[in-house]
């Protein structure tokens, strides 16, 4: 299971105020704890910043890779900033979130994923906004899957993002989301499922709660990437416990070698 690390994100004030400082102490022990917890890549993201993104988004990642060896996850509203922050990324390779079905994205971002060779996350969504059906979802997923391939880029880059929605909004969209992972999983042999969790809970009490089921339920369903707070030992813990009885553990060997290492919490 991919762990991308979602700390560094300037919606965060904390991170605001360190990237808007150049605060690199504050940005590099962020990025060393995601690390250390279990991350497999760091987001970084500076899109609050909007017309001024592109003179933040160099230094961070300059930032955080001078801190850690894992590749990033490049997290932006904005192509020129993503284009900015791959080219001088070097920690492995990138991620780029995200390309969409919508026309004038898609043909702004495909050429860096090409160029980059780059892993994408292909969000849910078109020029007609975000879906809100199962049948709508997968339509979109097929064809960002098939105009990707197609051009390309080998399936297994490919990270279909269902696009998280609260359920506080509309009871059925936690089910939209699960069903649509099913179906991707089952249907585009190869093919990655990725999403954000903390969505799904938004205006709800106890929100982790919430978080840490649906993460199980998401990965019963077949999800292999997630962007979540590592720090969050509670749902570490949980993710650890999933894999174990979804059979990706052998011999549960990750489980008890979490316990050992005191990473499991109830």
């Amino acid at each position: 299971m991919l762990v991308v690390g979602e700390r560094i994100n300037t919606s965060r004030a904390a991170v605001r105020e360190a990237v808007r400082n150049k605060d690199a102490a504050f940005i590099q022990e962020e990025a060393k704890a995601q690390a250390e917890a279990g991350a497999g890549m760091i987001d970084v993201n500076c899109g609050t910043f909007m017309r001024e993104e592109p003179d933040y988004i160099g230094w961070l990642v300059e930032t955080v890779q001078k801190a850690v060896d894992l590749p990033l996850c490049i997290d932006s509203p904005s192509p020129e900033a993503i284009r900015l922050a791959l080219e001088i990324h070097r920690n492995g390779r990138p991620l780029i979130n995200s390309i969409t079905d919508q026309l004038e994205r898609f043909e702004k971002l495909f050429p860096l994923v090409l160029e980059h060779e780059a892993l994408v996350v292909a969000l849910c969504i078109n020029d007609e906004g975000m879906p809100e059906t199962v049948e709508d979802c997968f339509r979109i997923a097929a064809n960002l899957v098939e105009r990707l391939t197609s051009s390309g880029v080998p399936i297994g880059d490919i990270y279909v993002d269902p696009v998280v929605r609260p359920i506080s909004t509309d009871q059925s969209f936690g089910k939209v989301v699960l069903e649509t992972i099913r179906r991707i999983s089952s249907e585009f042999e190869g093919v990655h499922t990725i999403c954000g969790l903390s969505n799904i809970s938004f205006g709800l009490p106890q929100r982790k709660l919430v978080n840490q089921n649906f993460l199980t339920m998401c990965m019963y369903a077949g999800l292999d990437a997630v962007i979540l707070d590592p720090l969050d030992r509670r749902m570490m813990s949980n993710l650890v416990a999933s894999e174990t009885l979804l059979g990706r553990d052998e011999f549960c060997l990750n489980y008890i070698k979490a316990h050992k290492e005191g990473r499991l919490t109830m």
